[in-house]
């Protein structure tokens, strides 16, 4: 492999540095296979100690204690010495995979979970990684939703499904326990949560299970969405799961008159400007928390302009990637002008989806005037208007 291979290399060994930033805490190991001919020479570099930042790994007979920036070095130096080398990055629940050769440099996610038999079929194994909902405990849920087989295992096709379930599961658990306020025997009330836009309603299903069943807390789930097939679908599963904390309306959001007050609003991929509309509910009837998996950023792409930029923005997909962080943080910026405290992070890898940002937000105060005014002023070096409000 030549130089040009390594810089390659490099370049997607420096995106998994800024994850491995991130979330470090679930970092597992990283292993890469140099091959030279019939030789192949193998590292497996692990923390030296929870906390360091400290990569420990033998390679050709040495050892190695090295950072993370420079395991990356490391193997840029080595990689024009051999003729391929594939690398797999894993953390809790995931692998990255950067295969490398002579000729080309590509790169892969896969969902940390094994198979028997390998991928053509067989039984499925899960990883090490630990669970919040568990098949051996939640098999009615997972087998309604279509996650589970007969034989009571992972069906091999919903592994990435599952993980992906469970790792909203994993996202969501400190904002619920906030609700739930675990451990104070004065706060028994039942959790009140909408699902706008709900879709088949998974992850309501997997909320409700682990509130319930988990959490130890009643809780009772409105579901909103104007096509009525799912909607059809979502009470169809509810009944077969016995789920009677549940109900389902097909209704646009922003014509439905809510019928109590909700601790939480959940909106995931809600399309076109059903995202903003939803967030707009959850300003307009004080629901407490949010959590938001954005979709659509059309609205804002379709209008603004910034001056100076002119000669970016007539790239239309430049135009659409900066519309989609512009749409995101305006809608923080405004959330936060309502009195609500809000953090963004990354749902899943963007490899394997690019509409992987999570929006969680909580009520902490009152409406913050200044914020709100900072809010008008973008919108209007912009030129334009959303949905969610001014």
């Amino acid at each position: 492999m030549n130089r040009q291979t390594a810089d390659k290399v490099t370049l997607f060994l420096t995106g998994l540095q800024s994850r491995y930033s991130g979330s470090r805490d679930f970092f597992l190991n990283m292993s890469a296979h140099f091959t030279s001919g019939t030789k192949t020479y193998s590292l497996n570099a692990h923390a030296k100690s929870s906390g360091e930042d400290v990569l420990c790994f033998n390679f050709m007979g040495n050892g190695y204690e090295l950072s993370f920036g420079d395991l990356i070095a490391f193997i840029a130096d080595k990689i024009p010495q051999f003729d391929e080398m594939p690398l797999v990055y894993s953390e809790r629940g995931k692998n990255i995979e950067i295969r490398a050769d002579g000729r080309n440099v590509v790169t892969g996610t896969t969902d940390a979970a094994l198979t028997e038999n390998g991928p053509a079929g067989g039984v499925s194994v899960m990883s090490d990684r630990e669970y919040f909902i568990k098949p051996d405990r939640a098999a009615d849920l997972l087998e309604a939703i279509g996650i589970l087989g007969r034989n009571g295992k992972v069906r091999n096709d919903k592994i990435r499904k599952y993980n992906q379930i469970d790792h909203f599961i994993e996202l969501a658990d400190p904002l619920l326990r906030r609700l739930c306020r675990i451990g104070d025997k004065k706060s028994d009330r039942p959790i009140s949560i909408i699902d706008c836009g709900c879709g088949k309603s998974y992850l309501s299903f997997a909320l409700n299970f682990y509130i319930k069943e988990i959490l130890g807390r009643n809780c009772y789930f409105t579901g909103l969405d104007i096509n009525p097939n799912v909607i059809e679908e979502s009470r169809r599963t509810a009944e077969k799961l016995r789920y009677k904390n549940m109900k389902f309306i097909e209704t646009d959001i922003a014509a439905y008159e809510p019928d109590g007050k909700y601790d939480m609003l959940l909106t995931l991929h809600a399309c076109d400007t059903a995202t903003d509309k939803a967030l707009r509910f959850a300003i307009d009837n004080n629901i407490r928390s949010v959590i938001c998996v954005p979709c659509c950023h059309k609205e804002l792409g379709a209008q603004y302009s910034i001056d100076g930029f002119e000669d970016i923005l007539k790239y239309g997909i430049l135009k659409a990637r900066i519309a989609d962080s512009l749409t995101d943080g305006l809608r923080a910026m405004y959330l936060e002008a309502q009195g609500y405290e809000v953090s963004m992070l990354e749902y899943i890898s963007p490899i394997d989806t690019p509409k992987n940002l999570m929006i969680k937000a909580i009520r902490t105060g009152g409406k913050r005037e200044d914020m709100l005014n900072r809010y008008r002023n973008t919108l209007k070096a912009l030129g334009a208007h959303l949905t969610i409000g001014e």
